[in-house]
């Protein structure tokens, strides 16, 4: 039941024709971010990648960043709208949204778990966290010293030096955002 409240609430908001013989009307259609065309859904990665350039670096424009990312300006607006605002005539991105994005952290038997990220700053947290264990991974013991005994939006980090390295061999296959893995839940 909790997992039809989250897909209700996890929708992409769109306008289509009420009918073929009055174009001029459009009624507004909710389509489930887990039921996105693949297409769509690599566009929505893309567009997100763009906001994220944009905050990095605030001298870039919308136009061209869109178009190095391999996406048009106004599939970036439809996407993501709402994460941007209009200054001195150009689109420039605002740090705080209310995008909800899927992302996995690993569990005790190196299983994807779903993290349903709300902010910024929750996805900011599950890729600093993978990062941690890849720098684990590789040697720097002290790297996950920072998340023993955390959550991120309810879901426990693994960072007991046993577990992941009896993990290692599953998180090669490991991927973060749900249009990378196409989507499972």
């Amino acid at each position: 039941m909790a997992r039809r409240r989250r897909e209700r609430q996890k929708v992409i908001r769109g306008r289509v024709p009420s009918s073929a013989r009055s174009r001029s009307k459009s009624v507004n259609v909710s389509i489930p971010l887990s039921r996105l065309p693949r297409r769509s859904s690599e566009a929505r990665t893309k567009a997100l990648h763009v906001k994220a350039a944009m905050l990095r670096d605030p001298n870039l424009r919308l136009y061209p960043t869109a178009r190095s990312f391999g996406v048009k300006p106004h599939v970036v607006k439809k996407y993501l709208g709402s994460g941007f605002t209009k200054i001195d005539g150009h689109f420039r991105a605002i740090k705080s949204d209310r995008f909800h994005e899927t992302m996995y952290v690993p569990d005790v038997n190196g299983n994807p778990v779903p993290v349903h990220t709300k902010s910024r700053n929750q996805r900011a947290q599950v890729s600093a966290y993978l990062r941690d264990v890849g720098r684990f991974l590789r040697g720097d013991n002290a790297a996950l010293a920072r998340w023993h005994g955390k959550t991120i939006a309810g879901v426990p980090l693994v960072t007991a030096s046993r577990t992941l390295k009896s993990i290692e061999a599953q998180l090669s296959d490991f991927a973060i955002y749900t249009t990378f893995n196409g989507g499972a839940e």
